[in-house]
């Protein structure tokens, strides 16, 4: 039920009693309990975990958890996908982001891909552990620097394991390799293992005083289109949602992991609340109500970011409701040699759809910058001045002005 619904019966409820009583031999009215006013932010330091996923988590994560609920009401916390190793023109050196700012993103993204992959023996001389060792290191550097650290999960299929598109399987292959993950199906015990190593990469990523790193997990992103093979065409939503509820399950219960924070993560076909709950897995498994939206940006000017504006309004009021973290969890427009930018795609456009009609977002992640494009200029591009202009704005937060995000306030 409604919580403002909920007061309004219990009000009306102490009322009815109380206005009944007509005898003076009758007991003293019953007196109204004091109820905060509705709308009220009902999170405090003493309650959060109970409106968390891992009841368990660690000290560092629960505060993560409060500090981006609260972050939501005066900033967004910037950030961006390899952010420390994906460059435009491989410039290298220091991220893109602080190349044309000055300051560290507030956000890193990172991948399990390469740390789950077939090919990964651990072992020193090995391309794919090397990555691995890269990607940690990462989430250290941006922990120390106050950053706060995402995982995507492009897990390649369970039977050659060479890829995570549909369209590079076989009509079975996609027909089947989601429910073969399932419990019971025929590649669970092979899915498990692969959340063994995550549970063992993400329980050795610790701090300078030993503490667990926290981190947002988002597996299973963009379900809603089908170019994965974890897509809508080939599961139902009774089966997605089994498979996000084992993984939290698993890694939770099973591997002790308390160092996550859960992330619902579709692209951005969702234009209403019940659409977009069709395949959540439920509150008690997600910490984080996101958004991955690409296409309302793609060179549609305000009209498109006003369709973005009122889909995040939607996962905003949700998030209000259910006392979740509201987040654009994937977004950008990518510039190459063929592709110009778009005139005030960053200051006009992605800002009004981030703020507009009062919603509470957390923080937003642009992808990645490589050789060929960028989603983030470097100081030469020709958008340079659009970008740092977004990155200034009242509600735009950078490692600047991100206040600490592992320690509850007093």
């Amino acid at each position: 039920m409604n919580k403002s619904i909920l007061y309004l019966f219990i009000l009306g409820f102490a009322f009815f009693n109380s206005s009944c009583s007509s005898s003076s031999d009758d007991p003293d009215p019953v007196t109204p309990p004091v109820l905060p006013p509705v709308g009220t932010d009902v999170l405090t330091t003493q309650n959060v975990k109970t409106y968390m996923v891992d009841g368990n988590a660690t000290a560092e994560t629960v505060a993560l958890f409060y500090n981006l609920k609260k972050l939501a009401k005066t900033k967004i916390a910037i950030g961006q996908q390899d952010a420390f190793n994906g460059f435009y023109q491989d410039a290298g050196g220091d991220s893109d982001i602080k190349k044309t700012t000055a300051y560290d993103p507030a956000l890193l993204g990172s991948d399990f891909m390469f740390i789950t992959d077939k090919n990964n023996n651990e072992q020193a001389d090995n391309w794919y552990f090397q990555q691995e060792k890269i990607i940690t290191d990462d989430v250290k550097e941006a922990y120390a620097k106050g950053m706060i650290n995402t995982f995507s999960w492009h897990l390649r299929e369970p039977y050659k394991e060479n890829s995570f598109y549909a369209d590079d399987m076989t009509a079975d292959e996609k027909a089947t390799a989601f429910k073969s993950i399932l419990p019971g199906g025929t590649n669970h015990q092979w899915y498990k293992t692969k959340l063994d190593k995550i549970a063992r990469v993400v329980s050795n990523l610790k701090g300078s005083k030993g503490e667990l790193i926290p981190i947002i997990f988002r597996p299973f992103h963009e379900f809603d289109g089908s170019w994965f093979w974890w897509g809508a065409n080939f599961c139902t939503d009774a089966e997605y949602k089994t498979a996000y509820q084992f993984t939290v399950d698993y890694l939770k219960n099973t591997k002790g992991v308390h160092n996550i924070l859960y992330a619902f993560s579709p692209d951005n076909s969702y234009s209403t609340a019940t659409n977009y709950l069709s395949r959540y897995p439920g509150d008690a498994y997600v910490d984080v109500l996101g958004m991955d939206n690409y296409g309302d940006f793609n060179n549609q000017g305000q009209t498109g970011a006003d369709k973005a504006n009122a889909k995040l309004k939607m996962v905003s009021d949700l998030a209000k409701t259910k006392v979740k973290i509201a987040a654009m969890t994937e977004t950008g427009y990518r510039v190459t040699a063929t592709v110009p930018p778009v005139p005030n795609w960053f200051s006009s456009y992605l800002y009004s759809a981030l703020t507009a009609n009062s919603i509470g977002v957390s923080y937003v992640m642009f992808w990645n910058n490589n050789n060929d494009g960028y989603y983030v200029p470097t100081p030469s591009a020709s958008n340079v001045a659009d970008f740092k202009t977004f990155a200034a704005k009242s509600k735009s937060a950078l490692t600047n002005t991100l206040p600490n995000m592992y320690v509850l306030p007093n």
